[in-house]
C-alpha cells in the first residue's frame, strides 16, 4: 500500500485487496446456515469435494474439505436440495467467494424420501434385503439382547412385557437413538452382541431387539443410514426391528429377521405366553396319560387273547419228560452195542498182528540182502569206470577236433566269398551294362539327374571311359530284330 502524487489516495496491491475482501467475507459470515440445491457435486481424488449450491437467482460456490467430508453422513447428489452449514470465504486467484461447508443436512421431507428411496434399490440390489437369508426367531430364548435408549419408555414397556408373557434375561446396550453419531453407536452394538462368546462371563443373546419410539421421518433417520442396515443385515443373531410406531418403515425393517409394529409387539416376538405354555403341557399330558391308558388295556386284551391259544405249560412237561426218559434208554443201549463191537474189531485185528521179534527177523535178514547186492554193484561199476577212462587218449581226441573245427570254418568262409562275389554289381557288368558317374564320382541313376554339358565317367566290365551329355533329343526305343517274333505272336508257343 502506499499513497500516490496525486492526493491522499492510498494504492493497493491486487493481494492486498483480494486478502482485505476475505478478512471481511469470513468476519462478517464466519457462521452461515445457506439453503440450496446442489449442483456439479465433485469428489476430487485429494478428498476434498467442490460443488455449487443455487437457487432461481443465484449461485455459490462450495467446498468441503477432506477432513470433514466423511463426517458428512451422506453423498452430495445432482439436484439434492440441501441446508449447509460453514463460513463465507473466498478464493483470492480466482476472485470468486465460497462456502466452507463444516455440515450437511436434506433440506425438507421430499429429498429425505427420495434420498431414502435410492438408497433401499441400491442395497436391495445387493441382495441385504432377500427373504433366504432371513433366520427364524427362537422359540424361548435365554437371553435378549436390546439396543435402545436406557432413559426412554421403550425399555420399560420391552421389560414390562417380557415381565407379563415369560420372564428372561435382558441385556441391555444403551445407545442414542438419535442425533450425530448414533448410527455408529446403534451398529457399533449390534456388532458387538454378535461378538460376545458363548461361554464368556455376559451371555451371548439369542434374540436381539432394536427399538426406538416415534417420531418424524428426520428423528427415525439413524434407522435408515447404511451402517445401521449392514449391520443389521450381517447379525449372525436373530434380529428384531422395533422403529417407531406401525406406520413407521425405515430400511433396518428390510434387513432384519422380524420386523414388528412396536417394542411392545417385538417383546411378544421374541418369547411366548408361560400361561398359554403351562395350558398346552397339561392338555398334552393328560392325552399323554390317557393314550399311554388306552394302550396299556390294549395290550392286556392282546396278551389275553395270545394266552387262550396257548397249551398248558404242565401239560407241555409232562411230554418232554417222557421223550427225556425214551431217549435215556436208547442211550443206553447204543453205548453198550458199540462197546462190544468195538471189542470185537480189536480181537479181530489183534488175530492179524505178527510178533515185533518176527517182523525184526525179516526186517534183519531183507537189510543183509541189500547190502550184499549193493556192495557187489558199485564194485561192478567202479571196474567199468576205470576201463573207460583208461583207453581214452585226450591228446589225439582234441586235435581231431580242432582240426574238424578249422575245416568246417573254411567251407564256410568259401561259401560266403561265392556268394559275395554272385552279387556285385561287377557281374551285371559282365552281362552288358554300364554305369554312369558324375564328376563326383557319384553314380547318377536318372536321365534327369545329369544336367546337358556336364562330364560323365563310364564304367564298362573291362574299362572306365570319359563322356560329355550334349543334351540331344531322347533316343528312340529299339526296334526288335527282324525274323523275330514279338510276344504277341500268336506262332510262339506258350509254356503254361
Amino acid at each position: 500500500m502506499a499513497e500516490t502524487a496525486e492526493g491522499n489516495v492510498v494504492e493497493y496491491s491486487v493481494g492486498e485487496i483480494s486478502q482485505a475482501v476475505k478478512r471481511t467475507l469470513e468476519g462478517n459470515f464466519e457462521h452461515v446456515r445457506v439453503r440450496g440445491e446442489v449442483g456439479r457435486p465433485n469428489y476430487h481424488n485429494s478428498g476434498h469435494l467442490y460443488f455449487t449450491l443455487k437457487d432461481d437467482s443465484a449461485a455459490l460456490d462450495g467446498v468441503c474439505w477432506r477432513g470433514t467430508v466423511g463426517r458428512l453422513g451422506l453423498r452430495l447428489e445432482e439436484g439434492m436440495e440441501v441446508v449447509c452449514t460453514g463460513r463465507i470465504s473466498s478464493y483470492p486467484r480466482s476472485s470468486r467467494y465460497q462456502i466452507v461447508v463444516e455440515a450437511v443436512e436434506l433440506a425438507g421431507e421430499g429429498a429425505l424420501l427420495k434420498l431414502l428411496e435410492d438408497r433401499r434399490k441400491r442395497l436391495a440390489a445387493e441382495g441385504l434385503f432377500e427373504e433366504a437369508r432371513k433366520r427364524d426367531i427362537p422359540f424361548l430364548p435365554d437371553a435378549i439382547g436390546v439396543v435402545t435408549s436406557p432413559t426412554g419408555a421403550v425399555i420399560r414397556d420391552i421389560l414390562h412385557r417380557l415381565a407379563d408373557r415369560f420372564p428372561r434375561r435382558v441385556i441391555l446396550w444403551p445407545v442414542p437413538v438419535q442425533g450425530e453419531g448414533a448410527d455408529a453407536r446403534v451398529a457399533a452394538a449390534i456388532a458387538g452382541f454378535n461378538a460376545l462368546p458363548p461361554d464368556g462371563p455376559i451371555p451371548r443373546p439369542d434374540v436381539l431387539i432394536v427399538a426406538r419410539g416415534g417420531g418424524s421421518l428426520e428423528d427415525l433417520w439413524t434407522f435408515n443410514e447404511e451402517v445401521v442396515v449392514r449391520a443389521a443385515a450381517a447379525s449372525d443373531i436373530p434380529l428384531i426391528s422395533a422403529i417407531g410406531h406401525e406406520t413407521d418403515t425405515t430400511l433396518i425393517d428390510f434387513a432384519a429377521d422380524r420386523r414388528a409394529p412396536t417394542p411392545t409387539a417385538a417383546a411378544e416376538m421374541a418369547v411366548p405366553v408361560r400361561a398359554d405354555l403351562r395350558t398346552r403341557i397339561l392338555d398334552i399330558e393328560r392325552r399323554t396319560g390317557a393314550a399311554i391308558d388306552r394302550a396299556l388295556r390294549d395290550n392286556a386284551r392282546a396278551v389275553e387273547g395270545f394266552a387262550r391259544g396257548l397249551p398248558r405249560p404242565d401239560r407241555l412237561l409232562e411230554q418232554a419228560n417222557q421223550a427225556v426218559d425214551d431217549q435215556s434208554d436208547r442211550l443206553r443201549n447204543g453205548l453198550v452195542n458199540l462197546l462190544a463191537a468195538r471189542d470185537a474189531r480189536v480181537e479181530r485185528a489183534a488175530a492179524g498182528i505178527r510178533s515185533p521179534a518176527e517182523q525184526m527177523a525179516r526186517a534183519v535178514e531183507r537189510v543183509g540182502g541189500f547190502g550184499e547186492r549193493l556192495s557187489n554193484a558199485a564194485e561192478a561199476r567202479t571196474e567199468s569206470a576205470r576201463s573207460r577212462y583208461a583207453a581214452i587218449d585226450a591228446a589225439r581226441r582234441m586235435t581231431a577236433s580242432v582240426r574238424r573245427r578249422e575245416s568246417a570254418s573254411a567251407e564256410r568262409l568259401a561259401s560266403l566269398a561265392a556268394l559275395l562275389d554272385s552279387l556285385s554289381y561287377e557281374r551285371v557288368l559282365e552281362r552288358g551294362f554300364t554305369v554312369v558317374r558324375d564328376g563326383a564320382g557319384d553314380p547318377v541313376p536318372r536321365a534327369a539327374d545329369a544336367a546337358p554339358g556336364s562330364a560323365i565317367e563310364i564304367q564298362f566290365a573291362d574299362a572306365r571311359l570319359g563322356a560329355r551329355l550334349d543334351g540331344g533329343a531322347d533316343v528312340p526305343p529299339r526296334r526288335a530284330p527282324r525274323g523275330k517274333r514279338g510276344p504277341g505272336d500268336e506262332a510262339q508257343g506258350k509254356l503254361l
